[in-house]
């Protein structure tokens, strides 16, 4: 079974900097691809950003371009999420999720309190 565990939520002031992580354990831990998304109160679960384990090919979620970035260690079965200059409307919870032979799995999330 594969267990996703984030880690590094918490309060940051807008415009600095915060940085998530997302160990995998369990069974396997060659993943297709590893990413997160994240959910405001009352809003729907959104993409935020992913990348691809072999190759470390990355994507982002528009509202996230150019402040993000994710990166992956291997060997740690980590993946990481690098926020920088974050904005009150990145206020969430943040999920880790990781996908495999066609199985997705979650974590169970971690809080992002962005202040003004």
């Amino acid at each position: 079974q594969v267990q996703l565990a984030e880690s590094g939520g918490g309060l940051v002031q807008a415009g600095g900097s915060l940085r998530l992580s997302c160990a995998a354990s369990g069974r396997t831990f060659d993943f297709d691809a590893m990413g997160w998304f994240r959910q405001a109160p009352g809003k729907e679960r959104e993409f935020v950003a992913a990348i691809s384990w072999s190759g470390g090919n990355a994507y982002y979620a528009d509202s996230v371009k150019g402040r993000f970035t994710i990166s992956r260690d291997n060997a740690k079965n980590t993946v990481y999420l690098q926020m920088n200059n974050p904005k009150p409307g990145d206020t969430a919870v943040y999920y880790c999720t990781a996908r495999k032979g066609g199985m997705d799995y979650w974590g169970k999330g971690t809080l992002v309190t962005v202040s003004s």
